[in-house]
């Protein structure tokens, strides 16, 4: 083997095993720690955000306060989503149900998958489920790291002030990600930080920049950002590729 070709041999290999590791480093989520964590925060930062306690199934009357009608005008989130009769649609950190329960109505062909954590909180789904003869809204056991939804399954997905709870952000959403079909949407509503005067301690907010910053991660398009709301963004993010 001559002096030029082993060089290049010796180099492509060298790259050949490289390769992986630089892409996993792309990728890979950091995490930072820190012990002074602020009030009500985990100690625990995501591209520079901490990241919030979670409010537990104790907190599940707070859910269906009447007030939230005006508050986050439900029906109005819904009807913006532009679900059609046959899709299937993810509700993460469903919670009661508030949100599942309106786009079930939307998609009578088609089935809501209710993804929580808490046994307690799909619990109080299933037996409004019976209540109301609902068939088409499937609970779905998440974990901490993982929305257990099966690959290419969904055409869209909702999170309500749930996201900036997430323990392992970047976990949970490369699984919706990847259970998201081609050109299925991520809706994703948060209190808006930029907005001083709403009414939200400052770690259950998130910007919109800082949002984007994190669906960028994988390849999840900014679209559109819906602000009819009085307190929250509606983001839109699309699966591109």
């Amino acid at each position: 083997m001559n002096t030029s070709f082993k060089s290049i041999f010796v180099s492509t290999v060298f790259l050949l095993f490289l390769l992986p590791s630089v892409g996993i480093a792309q990728h890979e989520p950091v995490y930072t720690f820190d012990p002074d964590k602020s009030q009500g925060g985990s100690g625990k930062f995501y591209l520079d955000r901490e990241i919030s306690h979670v409010m537990g199934h104790q907190g599940a009357q707070w859910l269906e306060r009447p007030e939230r009608i005006q508050e986050e005008q439900p029906d109005q989130v819904v009807a913006n989503m532009g679900l059609e009769p046959d899709h299937v649609v993810a509700d993460i950190g469903a919670g009661t149900g508030y949100f599942s329960f309106r786009m079930a109505k939307l998609v009578p062909q088609g089935k809501v998958m209710s993804v929580d954590i808490q046994p307690e909180m799909l619990a109080l789904i299933e037996e409004r489920k019976k209540k109301e003869g609902v068939t088409n809204i499937e609970g779905v056991r998440g974990e901490i790291d993982n929305p257990n939804l099966p690959p290419n399954s969904i055409d869209a997905a909702l999170m309500v002030d749930a996201y900036h709870e997430f323990s392992h952000p970047y976990e949970m959403i490369k699984g919706i990600y990847d259970a998201l079909k081609l050109g299925g949407k991520i809706f994703l509503l948060e209190y808006r930080a930029e907005d001083p005067t709403v009414p939200i301690r400052p770690l259950h907010k998130m910007t919109q920049s800082q949002a984007i910053r994190e669906m960028s991660v994988f390849n999840l398009e900014w679209t559109e950002t819906l602000d009819f709301l009085p307190w929250q963004h509606m983001m839109v993010f699309t699966k591109v590729e």
